[in-house]
């Protein structure tokens, strides 16, 4: 049996599309192999991206957007493209790191991005 990747309409429902509104070029920091849909935090001190990490203590334990399409940083940074504001997303298509392990630490991943206004639905 193939696993098909995820896509961004696995978790996008909703976006502003005028000027891209709802995304922002982003840097994912070095060390990364990310999927499309993963959830990211923002390191403070470079503003950088990476996996949302709950056990993070430099920022990367709030989350700040939602990466569009697979970015494969393992061995540099690398350019990516982050839904960051006013978006609907699909709780099914996105991605968590390994930190994420309960229902508690997605709901405090849930409640930051819609803080960005960037919604998470169950069913979209």
């Amino acid at each position: 049996m193939t696993t098909m990747a995820n896509t961004i309409s696995s978790f996008l429902k909703y976006e502003e599309d005028e000027f891209s509104y709802s995304r922002d070029d982003i840097t994912v920091i070095s060390g990364q192999n990310l999927a499309a849909g993963a959830v990211l935090g923002q390191i403070t001190a470079s503003g950088k991206y990476t996996a949302y990490n709950t056990a993070g203590a430099d920022g990367s334990q709030n989350a700040a957007g939602v990466l569009t399409a697979a970015v494969n940083a393992s061995a540099a940074d690398t350019a990516g493209v982050a839904i960051v504001r006013h978006a609907v997303l699909s709780k099914d298509g996105l991605v968590w790191g390994a930190s994420v392990t309960t229902t508690g630490h997605k709901d405090t991943a849930y409640a930051a991005l819609k803080a960005l206004g960037v919604i998470s639905r169950t069913a979209v």
